[in-house]
């Protein structure tokens, strides 16, 4: 590894760290963005080799995929047998190989069992025992072509995983850099909860006062989202409620909720139609809501007086409906010392039956950061200041480790 790619490895996570992925490149104008996607999975610790077909390296040269992977970029197959080094069976192949962007072409051709470029020849190669994701980029009316969806519904029932593409300006474009990120982490993470079945909510719930002021607090759904994009990583089958305006997920099974109300219904519904192995309730739920909302906008300019009535508690319903469920409930707090926030935490797990407590000061809300204590029915673990992400590996690792 060259060393301007060793300066950015494994800068964000450790996802991929050990994982070598080809990242075989057609010839799409939409090639260009692939500099980025190297640069971003050996962010995430992957080890990426470039190949590319002849039309690639008109719209990108090589030299570019050169320094974006610190690797030789494979432009022919030679006497050296790039393909079978990269994609044979033998303990040095890859672990994936990933086209993007794939062209109505090229998706036709690995359709067919054609390889007469480099990107096909290494597909062709890895097909029978490598995972293979293709990312497509072409003109909308191309993407709905009958013959190139029936390429496509092939491939998939082949076994191949197809990500995007996004519709936008009349074109079926190359999914974002960071939905193939999370897509390929998705596909390479060890399966640690696969089988179970995972609910968690995320983000601040908002009460109104009238039809365009609401009361609300400071969450930003980030460890909610941490949470429920970790466990899908882990292989779990994940549903994320999250509410209006929190960070977005590309969690595959989300539902979007507003108020206190809403969020209630959801989960309740969830509990009533299937069983979960796991609830976590990350959401920052309004624990008061305005008692008479005016249905016609509040005029501005004078005083105003609000009776507020508590909202009901959510937490307290999950062991009610599902009691074998393992929860783990949020207990954030301002101005108590470690022993009263850990009494706190106590409190809650006696009250609604949780297993497990994410107690926490406020000054996380918002933040990149948190900093919590993990309090158990029999014990207590506190974590240093950490990135949310990273914070909820150790979550998981800790309720695996409860569970087992």
């Amino acid at each position: 590894m060259l060393h301007h790619v060793k300066l950015i490895h494994a800068t964000k996570s450790r996802k991929l760290v050990g994982k070598k992925i080809v990242l075989a490149i057609p010839g799409s104008i939409a090639a260009v963005e692939c500099v980025k996607l190297a640069r971003e999975l050996i962010r995430h610790g992957a080890e990426v080799h470039a190949v590319m077909s002849e039309n690639a390296q008109k719209i990108i040269h090589p030299y570019a995929m050169e320094f974006a992977t610190g690797n030789p970029v494979v432009t022919e197959i030679t006497g050296f047998i790039e393909h079978v080094e990269l994609a044979g069976e033998h303990e040095n192949k890859a672990d994936l190989i990933l086209v993007c962007p794939a062209t109505a072409n090229t998706i036709g051709k690995i359709a067919c069992g054609i390889d007469d470029t480099p990107v096909t020849t290494v597909v062709t190669t890895a097909f029978a025992h490598t995972p293979i994701m293709i990312a497509p980029a072409m003109h909308s009316t191309m993407y709905e072509h009958p013959i190139v969806v029936e390429n496509i519904e092939k491939l998939k029932r082949l076994g191949i995983e197809f990500i995007g593409p996004r519709f936008e300006e009349g074109k079926a474009k190359v999914a974002t850099t960071d939905e193939i990120v999370y897509r390929v982490i998705k596909k390479l993470h060890p399966k640690t909860l696969e089988g179970k079945r995972v609910l968690v909510t995320a983000g601040a719930t908002r009460e109104y006062i009238d039809p365009i002021r609401y009361i609300t607090n400071a969450s930003s759904g980030k460890m909610g989202v941490a949470i429920a994009e970790e466990a899908e990583f882990r292989g779990a089958e994940v549903t994320l409620i999250r509410t209006k305006g929190s960070v977005p997920s590309f969690v595959e099974n989300q539902i979007e909720v507003e108020i206190v109300e809403e969020m209630l219904e959801a989960i309740e519904d969830e509990l009533n139609t299937k069983d979960y192995d796991i609830v976590i309730l990350a959401a920052a739920v309004s624990d008061f809501r305005v008692k008479e909302r005016t249905s016609a906008k509040i005029k501005s300019g004078r005083e105003l007086t609000l009776e507020l009535e508590p909202t009901p508690k959510i937490i307290d319903r999950v062991k009610e409906l599902q009691p074998g469920t393992f929860l783990v409930g949020f207990k954030a707090e301002t101005g108590l010392s470690e022993e009263e926030l850990i009494e706190a935490a106590r409190r809650q797990i006696e009250r609604a039956g949780s297993d497990l407590v994410v107690a926490n000061t406020l000054k996380a809300f918002g933040s990149e950061e948190n900093e919590v204590i993990l309090v158990g029915r029999g014990s207590v673990k506190k974590l240093p200041r950490m990135g949310k992400r990273e914070l909820a590996e150790k979550l998981w690792d800790e309720i695996i480790s409860i569970l087992e």
